[in-house]
């Protein structure tokens, strides 16, 4: 089973309008409530690769209830530990430009925290936990570092979606896969890359210090997969880019969703790259047909 951790979930409020004027009064011509979380878009893309996966995280309040609801239209698996605060929500304004408004998150006790740690309990040898998005503001800053031991010593693989220091804290754990984009990826080192030949150095000293695969996105130019044995590049898929929200979770879960299934990491990199490309280019996460418009577009070429 893999399963997506979202601890920090939201309803995203989506208001289209032609245009904002300050300190006015100003009509939407259109608005939706959207479950939104990176955890959530992973299960997403997973579901339409047919991959079983379960959504864990905190919900609370009516807006968890209809949370909960929207998943389980889209008939995602969930099993959050059910909270006393409530649910945030996110405002997104679609208008001359994109604003959003990102509620800081819920009060989560320290009991519904064990609730949750509890759920580590039924993990298992070959299972895989993505855990990714923000920290609810009452939670300490080294929670999800803090799930990994449990994790590895359940046998579970694991994906932390995070940058920075929180991200090289996860090494020692050996994570299944990393994902900096190329600047990322620079400023864990603390520094400027003059060539691509740099940037894979770089990437297999985070080898070196514990991932299993380090993948880095570099947007039009594809992105390169660095393995043990192997180092391999995807080219970028052709489109106009309409959406970078969900496009990182998008490439994550179609890697981590073909490694389960197969353990082949190079195609782990081709289904990533055609559903990060596929969500980019529409409004919303990707869905299975467009995923496969996408697929073709994709050729993997074996740097080293």
């Amino acid at each position: 089973m893999i399963y997506t951790v979202t601890v920090n979930p939201a309803l995203d409020y989506v208001l289209q309008l032609e245009k904002v004027n300050d300190g006015e009064t100003n009509r939407s011509s259109d608005t939706q409530f959207l479950a939104g979380g990176k955890g959530i878009n992973v299960s997403q893309i997973l579901n339409q690769l047919g991959v079983e996966n379960t959504a864990w995280g905190f919900v609370g309040g009516f807006t968890g209830e209809e949370l909960i609801r929207q998943l389980n239209v889209k008939q995602i698996n969930s099993d959050f530990v059910r909270i006393s605060d409530t649910t945030r929500v996110n405002v997104k304004i679609h208008a001359q430009q994109e604003t959003e408004i990102n509620a800081a998150g819920p009060k989560i006790t320290d009991q519904e925290v064990a609730a949750f740690k509890a759920r580590l309990d039924d993990l298992k040898q070959g299972d895989v936990v993505v855990i990714s998005g923000s920290l609810a503001p009452s939670l300490p800053t080294d929670f999800y570092e803090s799930l990994l031991p449990t994790i590895r010593e359940k046998g579970a693989e694991f994906v932390v979606d995070t940058t920075g220091e929180a991200l090289l804290r996860t090494l020692k754990f050996h994570p299944l896969v990393i994902k900096p984009n190329h600047h990322e990826l620079a400023d864990l080192f603390h520094t400027e890359f003059k060539s691509t030949n740099d940037m894979l150095q770089a990437a297999k000293k985070l080898l070196d210090q514990g991932a299993q695969n380090v993948m880095i996105s570099m947007a039009g130019e594809g992105a390169y997969l660095v393995t043990p044995d192997h180092i391999y590049h995807a080219n970028a898929a052709k489109g106009v880019a309409v959406n970078s929200v969900g496009a990182g979770d998008s490439m994550i879960a179609g890697f981590v969703g073909t490694w389960f299934e197969t353990h082949d990491a190079a195609e782990g990199l081709r289904v990533g790259s055609a559903c990060g490309g596929a969500t980019a280019f529409t409004e919303d996460i990707a869905v299975k047909s467009q995923i496969d418009v996408v697929l073709p577009q994709i050729k993997i070429d074996v740097v080293e």
